[in-house]
């Protein structure tokens, strides 16, 4: 019976993509493919087109104030199997793509885990040089908050750094290790069990990772944030400034 449950579940649970637009919109996913004459697990957003793979930066989306970033990794060094970027997508607020990019490893490449990255080396004729992704994806972070799941990891092969006060990991909030019983959760079971949707049927697409990192923080903020002030509190200089009539009356009440 369990086993029926799921593939129930896998026959119509939507798409992250899709999931996000019928949420901006409070329209059932499935109402909205029958509208657009999609399937419920297409990834792209209704009435956007497909996807722009390896676009570069969006000359439409607005970015605004939180992004949520994927990366794609293949393997180098042989037996040593280490990790490098070869693929980085980053969504918005809304899940509409900002940026995605095949990036060309400065390593031989000895495992390219297609079945899992999707990358392959035909993706490498139009990949973009390391550094010239670098230097995108870090203007795009400045001055922002940063979604992810288990972030440090595409921050590490982007060869970047970003505050911690403003990155919210959904690998780390407790409430989502409780799902894996307090380890680190996989993506895909944090969209399965919390959202009714289905990602990473076979290749994954950073695009549609990144989506769904987005969804779960966007049903989540209110904890996320809760947990992130304690562990930050408001720093000296972030608190506001009492007016001068403010500290008047102050000193009034302790005379008095």
């Amino acid at each position: 019976m369990p086993q029926s449950n799921d593939k129930s579940l896998a026959l119509t649970a939507p798409s992250a993509s899709l999931a996000l637009w019928a949420e901006d919109n409070d329209i059932p996913a499935a109402d909205l493919a029958e509208a657009y004459g999609t399937s419920i697990k297409s990834t792209h957003l209704p009435g956007t087109g497909a996807d722009q793979i390896n676009a570069g930066l969006s000359k439409t989306a607005e970015v605004g104030k939180y992004i949520a970033i994927d990366c794609e990794m293949v393997g180098v060094g042989g037996e040593e199997d280490r990790s490098v970027l070869a693929r980085v997508s980053v969504v918005n607020f809304h899940g509409q793509q900002v940026y995605d990019s095949y990036v060309r490893p400065r390593e031989y490449v000895t495992d390219w885990r297609t079945r899992v990255s999707g990358i392959s080396p035909k993706h490498m004729a139009a990949a973009r040089d390391f550094v010239v992704v670098q230097s995108a994806i870090a203007d795009l972070l400045q001055d922002r908050i940063i979604l992810g799941h288990a972030i440090r990891n595409d921050l590490s092969a982007l060869l970047l750094k970003h505050p911690q006060r403003d990155i919210r990991d959904t690998a780390r909030h407790r409430a989502f290790r409780a799902v894996a019983g307090g380890q680190t959760p996989a993506l895909k079971k944090l969209a399965k069990e919390l959202l009714g949707i289905d990602i990473q049927g076979g290749e994954h697409s950073s695009i549609e990772d990144a989506r769904a990192c987005m969804l779960l923080f966007r049903r989540n903020k209110d904890a996320f944030e809760a947990e992130h002030a304690n562990r930050f509190p408001a720093r000296q200089a972030d608190k506001p400034k009492a007016s001068k009539d403010q500290k008047s009356r102050k000193r009034k009440k302790r005379k008095n």
